[in-house]
């Protein structure tokens, strides 16, 4: 795959080959999406027939970009008498490009500009793994616009391109005839706007008012409040600091506003592959976050309660009390070629919804919204126990109502061959992965609280207690591997132990459900050579047959997967533990740009003096962006307590000084600071 650049405004994005061009192919996905759509599949400029070659590309912001462009081969720069800019930005949830045409010689020149153009109309899922229907395109050219469209029974999309300089127009383009005199410019402004169409014809994004003030104020305003609403970040390790400045711009351009909340806005999961709601994906963001951004979290647990599951409905695998996992709105799913719309696919969304009420609730004291979405924390509790205990042994499990187009794994680690044996035997159906009997155990406890304090229900706690005592008692006794001194991946259909060594386990140290006895244990594997690369934990060990360190769940390293490792790590006493790994994953971070990907390979740290790109992993990518504020919260030890905010700093050497200013919370705005503290001589494997 060719190195793509991008410019986002939350769904809305463009990717593009470093000239600035789209050009269509089945392994490269460029192009300009929206709402799960690919508006535009080509977009090629030519300059009396030549392709443009790239001097330099200007990033200037998650929503503009800039090209500095010649005409012809790269070993034509020399003496250049012409060059290009190609100023792109995306605004109004459209794609707007500002086309500059330079002559640098001392007699006027006549060029013809022609830019190329077509739309497939894909669905995301498409570009990637075709199921393309039968062509319904139209094409149409008027008014000095040409219309690209798309239209299947209701589904009807539209792009609408247009100039602010007269063009000959024609079904496959914009051809401009031109004369630039001596040492001068032309430009002209192009805008293409990708429309959701109603059968009566109006964009169905007519009613989104843009919170965030896009409609009449520019991004780079809203960009500016964003920034300075935040904490103030400042590490004595440089590194640190351009990783959480680099964070907080891609969670403003990851968010959007959903069709059911308009004047709301949340996080879409990730580019490009995820540029929508995820449920898994926004919950644990948001829980990533909550000391820093808050606001969106109420906006997640609503949408999310809004549309909480009903019936019981086997293609989307939808029962009373779920929480949704995934919702698109293009073509497959639209006419139910895939089960997204929504999708209920992920065990271990619901637990995390209560357990995200509960984290919000602790930090911003906001009463308010636990008593509205009692009911939905409620069903979501009682399908723990009535759809998810599908064995009556206490446990959590899944088995897909969908086994034709769902998911076969309704865990985090959701590929087909993620949860395996060691021997890489794949355990037939249901499972009970380790990690979901943590969740529920927390989502729990944390319910018994909402429930007495807020829900006026104190024997419903005392209920929700003992049971996740009895969880906990029980999941130490089954899921316990003796022999290897570590908990088992999951239960497979007869009870039997899915033996294989992953980072799930450190999950399990998160949620709290780990009994302290175990707990060196657990993490001594998890810094162990087998899990740890020296970039990150790692997800499947080395020395399990269905390792790969290239296996999107079978041993690359997630950076979201180690923030919640290095949280629980904390959370039972393993500080140096934990500040190693929060050290090894922002040094990763660096040889992104700062970004942390949505995932990169396991290669041990002995192999390579970088880390090695995952090929098709999301970037930016939300939980993996929220990484960086959790291993903050971390070091820090940022906990709330009532009406106060306790700072119990646990700082490598290598970080320094680590200030954190103006944390929002129940008790206003407070200030954090810690200082490094000696490493230890006896620390586990770096």
């Amino acid at each position: 795959m060719r190195k793509l650049v991008r410019i986002l405004d939350g769904n809305i994005f463009a990717l593009s080959e470093v000239n600035g061009d789209m050009v269509f192919s089945p392994t490269n996905p460029s192009g300009f999406f929206a709402f799960d759509t690919r508006f535009l599949s080509t977009w090629r400029l030519s300059i009396d027939g030549q392709q443009l070659s790239p001097l330099a590309v200007h990033d200037a912001s998650y929503y503009k970009i800039r090209f500095f462009l010649v005409p012809g081969h790269p070993t034509h720069y020399v003496d250049a008498k012409v060059s290009v800019i190609r100023d792109r930005w995306i605004s109004d949830s459209a794609f707007t490009e500002h086309l500059t045409v330079l002559n640098h010689s001392n007699d006027a020149v006549d060029f013809v500009v022609r830019i190329d153009v077509d739309s497939d109309f894909a669905p995301v899922y498409d570009v990637v793994w075709p199921h393309r229907s039968a062509l319904r395109g139209y094409r149409e050219v008027s008014d000095g616009r040409l219309r690209l469209g798309y239209r299947r029974e209701k589904f009807h999309r539209v792009t609408d391109i247009s100039s602010s300089e007269p063009a000959d127009l024609d079904e496959r383009g914009l051809t401009f005839r031109i004369r630039v005199e001596a040492q001068r410019r032309w430009s002209t402004l192009l805008r293409v706007a990708g429309r959701v169409l109603r059968p009566d014809g109006a964009d169905v994004r007519e009613r989104l008012r843009h919170p965030r003030g896009k409609v009449g104020a520019p991004l780079h305003h809203d960009l500016s409040q964003w920034l300075a609403d935040a904490p103030r970040l400042h590490c004595d390790w440089r590194q640190l600091t351009e990783t959480y400045q680099r964070g907080l711009i891609d969670l403003a351009g990851l968010r959007f506003s959903p069709l059911a909340m308009p004047n709301k806005t949340m996080l879409a999961a990730g580019l490009p592959w995820s540029a929508t709601i995820i449920g898994r994906d926004n919950i644990l963001t948001c829980f990533q976050t909550l000391p820093f951004v808050p606001r969106m979290a109420e906006t997640t647990l609503r949408l999310l309660a809004l549309d909480q599951g009903t019936v019981l409905d086997d293609f989307r695998d939808e029962e009373p009390g779920k929480i949704l996992n995934e919702f698109r709105y293009g073509e497959m799913a639209a006419f139910e070629h895939r089960p997204q719309s929504p999708y209920f696919g992920g065990a271990d969304v619901t637990p995390l919804f209560v357990v995200l009420l509960d984290e919000y609730e602790r930090w911003t004291g906001d009463a308010t919204l636990v008593r509205d979405l009692q009911d939905a924390a409620r069903a979501a509790l009682r399908w723990i126990d009535e759809y998810g205990d599908l064995r009556g042994d206490g446990y959590l499990w899944y088995q897909p109502r969908n086994n034709e187009s769902g998911a076969q794994n309704h865990c985090w680690k959701d590929s087909p061959e993620a949860i395996c044996y060691r021997d890489g035997r794949i355990p037939g159906q249901p499972r009970a992965t380790c990690e979901l009997q943590g969740y529920v155990y927390d989502a729990k406890r944390r319910g018994a609280r909402l429930a007495r304090e807020f829900w006026d229900d104190p024997a419903y706690a005392d209920r929700l207690e003992r049971e996740a005592e009895e969880l906990k008692q029980r999941f130490n006794r089954d899921f316990w591997i003796d022999g290897g001194e570590y908990f088992a991946l999951a239960l497979g259909p007869d009870g039997d132990q899915v033996d294989a060594l992953a980072s799930n386990m450190g999950h399990l140290l998160w949620s709290g459900i780990v009994d302290p006895s175990r707990a060196a244990l657990v993490a001594g594997h998890l810094l162990g050579p087998r899990l740890f690369s020296g970039w990150g934990v790692r997800t499947l060990a080395t020395g399990q047959t269905s390792y790969n360190p290239l296996g999107y769940h079978l041993g690359t390293v997630w950076p979201f997967d180690n923030s919640l490792i290095a949280y629980g790590l904390r959370r039972y006493g393993f500080l140096e533990e934990a500040g190693i790994i929060a050290e090894s994953v922002v040094r990763a971070s660096r040889y992104f740009a700062g970004r942390m990907p949505e995932a990169f390979a396991g290669y041990d740290r002995s192999l390579t003096r970088y880390p090695v790109p995952y090929p098709a992993a999301n970037s930016p990518q939300a939980s993996a962006t929220g990484a960086t504020f959790l291993l903050v919260r971390t070091l820090l030890g940022l906990e709330p307590y009532g009406e106060h905010l306790v700072v119990q700093p646990a700082i490598p050497e290598r970080f320094g000084r680590i200030e954190l200013l103006d944390i929002p919370g129940r008790w206003g705005r407070k200030d954090a600071i810690g200082n490094a503290r000696p490493a230890r001589h006896d620390q586990v494997r770096r």
